[in-house]
This record gives structure tokens, sequence and C-alpha cells, in this order.
């Protein structure tokens, strides 16, 4: 560590900790200063998202001391690498190009990022065109960001109605796709194959059972209706796809940043190219935002400073997010990958070792279900956990607006007893009803959940966790903590038998050895 970084760390650990009520008591326009909004345009003038951080115990001393922190790391020299295509993932020698794929980089980079989506969008308006006959269906099959981005971008936005249904399919388990294969009519489905390599073994393993029971259920011809998604384009033609059905991505976008290349080809197929475009213009608003606004006036550089302060000073070994809507279910198992994954690390991109807590755990819901699980340890439990929570203004049904309106406050509701806590008996004296409140909590308020917005909360989260990595002096973009298990399973299946004694009982048990 730098003896400025130091310095820094030393300064924000020195500052006093104050309650939020003081935080609110001493300051007037908390809110206001706390509170910024990224804004796009849309359909009726301005519309967008607002982000406060005042139930959190961020100040103006903390805001000056994490600004010196980022000024350290030198933050603003990273993010010009990032933005500019630069390498930043130093262990693999690699740019990290999907800001370009939404229009925001390198000019070379842009202009690639153009040419694929055109050629995606080509191929999307072909099937939607008939060229392949009647498609209803498509089992989309990758594994990580992959799938995970497909999977919430099309369950947020198809409730209403999907131009093809699309299935998503990651796990191996034999049951993930035969429930696909029930849901879908085989003389109606296209497959996509999603894999960065063309060589991941869940991925390829479920590809070729899926063209398998296209065969069994009379298609004629099965590789015809197969989609590679993949930055080995060589390998997708020779294990059998017509290169006019292989719609590559660039090798400097990893996975779990991948939904704005060709892995977004699934989200476009089910609500049509003019939405995945809104998607990726609401992402390129956040971009810019995060692009052109330094210190604590970058709501994204921002949101890290909190998540800082709560791992780094307050030890908190986890941050929950809980959707006050149903559409965005997936987003906390979204999250999950970006955050730990990117973050997840114990060595600096330096290669020395972490000195502190990293990504914190996260974890989350949807409310209001999440209130009668978990929301008991969150008021009264021993642990200290920051949440955000994230909510619509407008409803994303058409039922009785006391529906949206019950749902929104319960969601404020949350926020305000986490911070004032308080006792509900009747002589306040009983302290199984006591709660201790000073629990911090953020707020996404959303005009509206259209694809557009999806893109943008799904950006600044990008943007929050390359933030967070540049202040933990880490490399977001490997994750070779994926690979150990990965290896010894490749083992294990190849025939060695240079395991721990639990593991060869319990390969013998299951006779696989």
């Amino acid at each position: 560590m730098s003896d400025q970084i130091a310095t820094a760390w030393n300064r924000l650990e020195a500052l006093p900790q104050h309650s939020l009520q003081q935080l609110f008591a001493a300051d007037g326009d908390r809110v206001a200063a706390l509170s910024g909004r990224i804004e796009w345009p849309g359909e009726g003038g301005e519309t967008g998202i607002l982000f406060d951080w005042s139930k959190t115990h961020l100040d103006g001393e903390l805001l000056a001391a994490f600004e010196a922190l980022a000024q350290a790391c030198d933050f603003e020299r990273h993010r010009a690498k990032l933005l500019g295509g630069e390498i930043v993932n130093v262990t693999e020698g690699r740019a990290a190009t999907h800001t370009a794929m939404r229009g925001v980089g390198d000019e070379a980079d842009v202009e690639e990022g153009e040419a694929l989506l055109a050629r995606m969008g080509m191929l999307v308006e072909a099937i939607h065109g008939g060229a392949f006959g009647e498609i209803n269906h498509l089992i989309h099959i990758g594994i990580g960001g992959s799938a995970l981005g497909p999977a919430l971008a099309v369950d947020a936005l198809t409730r209403d109605l999907a131009l093809v249904d699309v299935c998503v399919v990651s796990n191996i388990d034999g049951v993930a796709l035969e429930a696909a294969f029930a849901a879908c009519d085989p003389a109606t489905t296209m497959i996509a194959v999603a894999s960065k390599t063309f060589t991941t073994i869940e991925t390829m393993t479920n590809a070729a059972s899926a063209l398998k029971w296209l065969a069994e259920n009379g298609v004629p011809d099965p590789s015809g209706r197969v989609v590679a998604l993949t930055a080995s384009p060589e390998k997708a033609v020779e294990w059998g796809v017509d290169e006019t059905r292989v719609l590559p991505f660039p090798e400097s976008v990893g996975g779990r940043y991948s939904l704005w290349s060709s892995i977004g080809f699934p989200v476009a197929l089910a609500v049509g190219m003019e939405d995945f475009i809104a998607m990726l213009a609401g992402a390129r608003a956040v971009d810019e935002h995060f692009r052109d606004n330094d210190g604590a006036a970058n709501l994204c550089l921002r949101a890290a400073f909190a998540d800082q302060y709560y791992a780094r000073l307050r030890g908190c070994q986890t941050r929950a997010c809980f959707a006050y809507d149903e559409r965005l279910g997936l987003l906390p198992d979204y999250l999950q990958q970006l955050e730990m994954e990117s973050n997840g690390k114990r060595v600096k991109a330096d290669g020395s070792a972490v000195d502190g807590l990293t990504a914190p755990i996260t974890w989350g819901g949807v409310g209001t279900d999440a209130q009668h699980a978990v929301f008991q340890l969150l008021h009264q439990g021993t642990h200290l956990v920051p949440v955000d929570f994230i909510a619509s203004i407008a409803p994303g049904d058409g039922l009785d607006l006391a529906h949206h309106a019950i749902l929104l406050t319960n969601c404020f509701a949350q926020g305000a007893a986490l911070m004032a806590g308080g006792n509900m008996a009747k002589d306040g004296k009983d302290l199984a009803r006591a709660f201790p409140g000073d629990r911090p909590s953020a707020t996404m308020l959303c005009d509206d959940l259209d694809a557009a917005t999806l893109g943008a909360l799904i950006a600044f989260h990008e943007h929050r966790t390359f933030a967070n990595a540049v202040l933990m002096q880490i490399n977001p973009f490997d994750q070779f903590g994926v690979e150990l298990g990965k290896k010894m399973a490749k083992d294990i299946e190849a025939g060695g038998d240079e395991f721990d004694p639990s593991t060869q009982a319990l390969l013998a048990r299951a006779r696989l050895s």
C-alpha cells in the first residue's frame, strides 16, 4: 500500500462515527446532498432513476476523506483506462470493452460493437420474419454471465408479452434441461449456445443433449436451428454451426459484463431489437454519467464509498439488495456474480496480499416476500447489514392501484424503520419488542421499469463494482477462483485418484470411481 493510500485510510479510520439520527438532525439539506438522479430521454420527456444514499452513514467529512482515497488510488486514471480500451485486466493482459458495446469507449471498439450489433439485428429480424419457419421458442444454453444476464433481462421485460418464449438453461443437472424441453415445442424451437470459448463443459454437454432432443422429435436438421454466441467463432463452426448463425463478441468482453454483446441475443429475440437498443441506451446514460462526473458527484463512485465504509470501517461482511418489483426477482442473483466474482479476491492487482475485507457477500430477495422471511435479522439481529432497496414509481401491473401503493409503502417504511428503530411494547421496556435502529439503507427509485431503466440499473452496478475494485486496488476482471474446482472435476472424470479420503469415499459411494 502506498503512503498516500495508507494516509487516506488512516484519515478515514480516525473520523468519528455518528448515528443516522444525529446526521439528519445536524443537516437539514442531507437528503438533497446525498441524493442524485441519472436521466435519459423517454417518451414523455426525461426519465431516470433517483439514487438516495441519505440513510447511510456518509457525511461531508467521510465523503471528503473518501475522495482523497480515490485520488490516492488514481481513480480517474483507472477510469480513463477502462473507457479508453486500455489493458485493465492485468493478469490476463486484456482490456474490458463492455461499455463500447453500448457506445462509450475507444472509437475502434465502439465501431466494432456497432457492427456486431447490426449483425445480431439482422439475424433477429430474419427469425422474426420467418426465415427459419415458425419459431415460438428459444432454449438459451449458457452458464455464469452467459445465462444470468439474459435470464434477468428476459424475466424483467417479457411479463406482458414475448415475441419468442425464452427458456434459459445453465445447470448441468438434467432436470433443468428437461424442464425447458417440456415447455417448448421442438418443431418451433431454436437453440442458442452461449460460450466464450465454446468449450465450457456444462454448456456444451447441455447443447449436445438439446440437439439430440430436436433430432429425436423429428426436426430434420437440428444443427440448422442452432445460433452460437461466442468469442471463438472458429470453434463454433468446427462444432457444426453455420457461420451465418455465429454471432461473435470480442475477447475483451468478460462473461459477467457480456449482456450488451451477442450474449444479449435471447433478449433481443424475446423483446425485439428496438427494446434491446433501448436497454443499451439506458446503460450508455450511466456510462456517460460515470465518465463525466468526479468525486462524490459520481453516483457510482459514491455508492462505492458507502460500500467501503461498511466493509472496511464497520466490518460488514454482507450487503443485501431487495427489489420491490417482481420483475427484478433475479437481480440479486445477477449482482451476486457481478460483485462476488469481480471483487472476491485476496490479491491486489500488483500481486501483493489484500490488507482488509474485499467484496461483501451479496444476497437479497423480493419485497414484500422478504419482509416475512429475512427482515427479522435485519431489524433485530446482531449483524449490521447495509441494505439497498429498488422500486419503480410506475406499477408493472394493471390491477387496482392499491397493490402498488401498498408495495411502495412497505418499501419506504422498511428503510425508515431500519433507521429509526423503536420499541413496540406499551411500556417501552420489553427488549424482545425493541429495535436498535441506526441501520443503513439506500434507495434506487425508478420512474418506470422498462428496457432503458433495466440497462441503467445494471450499468450502475457494473461501475459501482469497478469503483470498489479501484479503491481496493484489485483486478475485477479475472476469476481464477472458479477454475480450481473445475480442474479437479476434470481430474476425477479422467480417472484420477489422488484425492483426500473423504472425497474418495464420496466417489466410491456414488459409484464414480
